[in-house]
């Protein structure tokens, strides 16, 4: 494939140098570096010794050993603006309630029996008391595992099991796209369930959607949160926590389908989750608490039950003082337009999405965002997939107007936070790239077969780390050795991302796709998502998801499932049109053997594509589909078997 020749300037060819100049210092003394941070960012009860200790080849790091901290206790947390469900529905926080209602709900927490060191799992709806809970647990040294509002009760109580959480909390009922989300009686079958018998000795249930607490069932389990919260002082010392203290539990997918619990740690968290905030998104300056004159308003629209919203919606925007968007609803409820009539009553000025939900709107054109005034916004932000052009493009376009900076942003839930991204006004920007490393970490390309790190500035190969950061995971929860086989001992002495990458002349990094996602057609390694690009670029397609399929003579064969825009429709000449489309941008090697345009993909509830299914579908593996709960719509896996199956015909 062609490299792109478009480089959009963000910035001189001075500040550039100084970061490069920055970076190389940074890495130089990742140690030194990182602790002249956490001592001037960081408020420390008791500072500490050393910077960086243990092996990282062995995943036995700590950070800042022998420091007592609890970040929760800084005074300079600013409002969060929680939007509601119906765009009518928001609250201003300002700081004095935030904290009042933390120190309630951490209150309310030990008068029930939670302690320093106990895991509280959380099953709730995108409210501001998700993130007071998260805030309460971590002010009294608990440890917060949240789950997605979307899970199954399957799901919920393998993660209760395997956290041996005796705490829970959740919400009676929420709201999301207009639709209700019954809460309370899928947080009841979990904990039924025989595994999580005798592990649960609580579920805290907040008033939810309108309702109080006589309008749901109370079982001798269950506590009314809201009444319980409401009698107690909005006073709560912090609990003073070592440096290297669990602060919470983040469960990912692995690939054997079992999850894995992430344990994060309080100082090192804290310290990455802070700076890249500032770093990534420009706030270093705008939002210091001391300065006067105008904020950031900074949306990010995950949600807090992943990674994206921990650390980009709840600690690095308090921490920075910045004034955070939590959103209960939809990019496209009530109409396409959400978003955008967000950022002009809101007045956003750093505006953070995931790819997928930028082609979603792609697909209606410009019209909904023309219709607002989008000019406060400053910066864009990308997360969770690479981004292709074409959709940068209409984001920097359309929604930027050309002016804003767009931060692609690479990072994984194992890292805490952005370890590669360009910076606002100083990266010149390449659409589909995520540009360079972050300062303080060393990135490297090495040869995926021997492991051999490639030296030259142009490379292809998979991406690894290769110097510690604070804000890794420490282990997956209760078994080490998974997190060691997972990420340090396929290529001993770095962190394995998992993930093919190519780095170009200018030594920008281009992700390629997980290192299953490339395939090897005939002996030529293709990136899945070099093919969904040449895709998505065609003005008939809205999304694409390329998965390999079984090919008696390539070896591998390229399917690619594709959703259309309005006004296209599928045809034969459609998917002749795609088919060259995929020639011209990458090459014949890369003809797709199979494309199935559909209504829709299967997607989780959070808006991620689940390629191992489709991969399942492609190969014809019906009966070995593994756990499809999670799927927004489980229909759509009989459609495209029919479709695949036709298409074979």
């Amino acid at each position: 494939m062609g490299e792109l020749l478009e480089v959009y300037e963000a910035s001189t060819s001075a500040s550039l140098a100084q970061y490069k100049a920055t970076h190389a210092s940074s890495i130089s003394d990742v140690s030194g570096y990182w602790s002249e941070l956490a001592k001037s960012k960081l408020t420390w009860f008791a500072p500490f010794s050393e910077g960086l200790s243990g092996s990282f080849e062995e995943g036995s790091v700590s950070w800042f050993a022998g420091g007592r901290l609890n970040f929760v206790g800084k005074e300079n947390e600013t409002a969060i603006i929680w939007e509601g469900d119906e765009p009518g529905n928001v609250k201003h926080i300002s700081f004095h309630e935030l904290k009042n209602e933390v120190c309630k709900i951490a209150n309310a927490l030990k008068s029930a029996g939670v302690t320093k060191g106990d895991v509280v799992t959380l099953y709730m709806p995108m409210v501001p008391e998700l993130c007071y809970t998260m805030l309460a647990c971590a002010r009294i040294g608990a440890i917060h595992s949240v789950i997605f509002a979307g899970f199954s009760a399957d799901a919920i109580a393998d993660r209760i099991q395997d956290a041996k959480s005796k705490w829970v909390v959740t919400a009676s009922a929420g709201s999301r796209g207009g639709r209700n989300l019954p809460l309370k009686t899928i947080c009841d079958a979990a904990v039924k369930k025989d595994r999580c018998v005798g592990v649960v000795e609580k579920v805290f249930v907040f008033d939810g959607k309108g309702e109080t607490g006589s309008d749901w069932e109370v079982q001798d389990i269950h506590v009314k949160m809201t009444e319980l919260v409401a009698a107690q002082r909005p006073v709560c010392s912090c609990e003073w926590m070592d440096a290297e203290d669990p602060l919470f539990i983040l469960y990912t997918s692995g690939s054997t389908g079992r999850p894995k619990g992430l344990v994060h740690t309080t100082g090192g968290y804290a310290l990455f989750a802070m700076h890249t905030t500032a770093n990534s998104f420009g706030l270093s300056q705008q939002t210091a608490a001391s300065t006067d004159g105008p904020k950031d308003v900074y949306a990010c629209v995950a949600d807090a039950g992943w990674i994206t919203g921990h650390t980009y919606i709840v600690y690095g925007p308090l921490l920075n003082g910045c004034s955070t968007l939590m959103f209960e609803s939809t990019p496209m409820y009530p109409d396409c337009g959400r978003y955008w009539d967000m950022v002009q009553r809101h007045k956003i000025t750093v505006f953070y999405t995931a790819p997928t939900a930028i082609r979603s709107l792609m697909r209606f054109g410009d019209e909904a965002p023309n219709k607002y005034d989008l000019s406060s916004l400053r910066v864009l932000g990308t997360v969770g997939e690479p981004i292709n052009p074409a959709a940068w493009k209409w984001y920097f376009d359309v929604i930027g107007k050309g002016r804003c900076a767009v931060v692609d942003t690479y990072w994984q839930t194992e890292t805490g936070g952005h370890v590669i991204t360009n910076l606002p006004g100083i990266t010149p920007m390449k659409p589909g790239s995520c540009t360079l490393p972050c300062y303080g970490i060393e990135v490297v390309v090495l040869e995926s077969a021997t492991g051999k790190e490639i030296e030259t500035t142009e490379a292809e190969g998979v991406l690894a780390i290769k110097q510690p950061w604070p804000g890794m995971a420490r282990t997956c929860l209760g078994d080490h050795q998974r997190y060691l086989s997972v990420y340090m001992k396929p290529y001993p002495k770095y962190y394995f991302a998992g993930d093919g990458c190519r780095r170009d002349k200018d030594g920008y990094i281009w992700i390629t796709g997980r290192v299953d996602d490339v395939l090897n057609v005939s002996g030529h390694r293709i990136g899945t998502a070099e093919v969904e690009s040449a895709l998505v670029a065609h003005m008939a397609v809205a999304q694409a998801a390329v998965v390999g399929l079984p090919h008696e003579i390539k070896g591998q064969g390229i399917c690619c499932f594709t959703t259309l825009t309005d006004g296209h429709t599928e045809s034969d000449d459609l998917i002749k049109e795609l088919r060259q489309a995929v020639r011209t941008q990458i090459g014949p090697f890369a003809t797709p053997d199979m494309i199935i345009p559909t209504s829709a993909l299967p997607m989780t509830r959070s808006g991620k594509i689940m390629r191992r299914i489709l991969r399942k579908i492609a190969a014809g593996e019906l009966d070995s589909l593994g756990d499809t709960s999670t799927l927004l719509d489980p229909s759509v896996v009989d459609t495209l078997s029919k479709k695949v199956e036709q298409a074979r015909k």
